[in-house]
């Protein structure tokens, strides 16, 4: 079998890696126990191999180039799979440590993610979590995420998805609005109502409403209002809250509301429907185990 690399050229990408964590060659050099000249030696032989600039270097402090951005991401990824595989043979996977970084989007963060998270870090006292609540879709190499947490069936085959839930949903209004407008009691009664949409931010279009005939058909509620959310779906609920229509949203979501008389439930008839959600991660990543575990609790916190 042909060597790829030898350990010098090892040694090289690690002290790319702390070089670039810190932002310094001299810092690297006093973490790694070297002197600067030969931690800057390192990656100049580095960057010959390679044929690029890694990084550029003022007389303060060093950047990574854009190919430095990428190179890195990937080396990063590589050397923390060396690590895992050594805590697998020594028996230290019993005890995951080291950072996850998380993107999901706002709903399901701070209604789902958010929430277990106190319990997580206490369950698991040597994981550090970096959490990105967003809607945008994320690019796990160039953004450098473990995992993402998403609505939907995964369109993507490079992907890998374990769904978390079927999550289902109801049509809310407050108090005070069902008592000036009654309780609708079906689909005619329904399209009389102010019914606040959600605007889907991947494709601009309205998201229709989701609801069961009483004999079991599936029906995709369309509608035309003059109410509509973009974005953020947690307004929808605010605004539903405050008495200006009907809003269909995720029983986790509204919960509390309910509870507190903020909001009541109508069409139970026409319930019953769900939306998937699935954690996400690239299909030739080796989940470590910090990321096994991140996953499993927060699987088993919403099951």
């Amino acid at each position: 079998m042909t060597r790829t690399f030898d350990p010098v050229q090892l040694g090289s990408i690690e002290l790319f890696c702390k070089a670039a964590e810190l932002g310094s060659f001299t810092g690297a050099a006093e973490a790694l126990g070297l002197t600067p000249a030969s931690v800057s030696r390192s990656i100049a032989r580095l960057e010959a191999r390679l044929g690029v600039r890694l990084f550029n270097r003022t007389t303060r402090l060093v950047r990574l180039t854009a190919s430095g951005e990428l190179y890195h991401a990937q080396c990063q990824q590589a050397l923390e799979q060396i690590a895992e595989a050594e805590r697998a043979i020594t028996g230290q996977q019993a005890r995951p440590k080291g950072l996850v970084r998380v993107s999901v989007g706002t709903v399901y963060g701070h209604h789902r993610v958010v929430p277990m998270l106190p319990g997580f870090m206490a369950a698991y006292p040597g994981v550090e979590v970096e959490l990105n609540v967003s809607n945008r879709n994320v690019d796990f190499v160039e953004d450098g995420y473990d995992l993402a947490i998403r609505l939907g069936e995964p369109r993507d085959s490079r992907l890998v998805s374990r769904k978390l839930e079927e999550a289902t949903v109801g049509i809310f209004g407050s108090p005070a609005y069902l008592r000036r407008r009654g309780k609708p009691k079906s689909l005619e009664d329904l399209r009389q109502h102010d019914l606040i949409q959600f605007v889907l931010p991947s494709t601009g279009r309205t998201m229709p409403w989701i609801l069961r005939s009483p004999d079991g058909e599936d029906i995709d509620f369309s509608f035309k209002s003059r109410q509509r959310v973009h974005e953020d779906v947690l307004a929808g609920v605010g605004w539903a809250v405050a008495g200006g229509g009907l809003f269909q949203i995720y029983h986790f979501v509204v919960r509390e509301a309910v509870k507190a008389g903020q909001l009541v439930e109508v069409m139970q008839g026409h319930g019953g429907r769900s939306r998937p959600f699935h954690v996400l991660y690239p299909q030739n990543r080796h989940l470590s185990a910090r990321v096994r575990a991140f996953v499993q609790y927060l699987a088993d916190a919403v099951s």
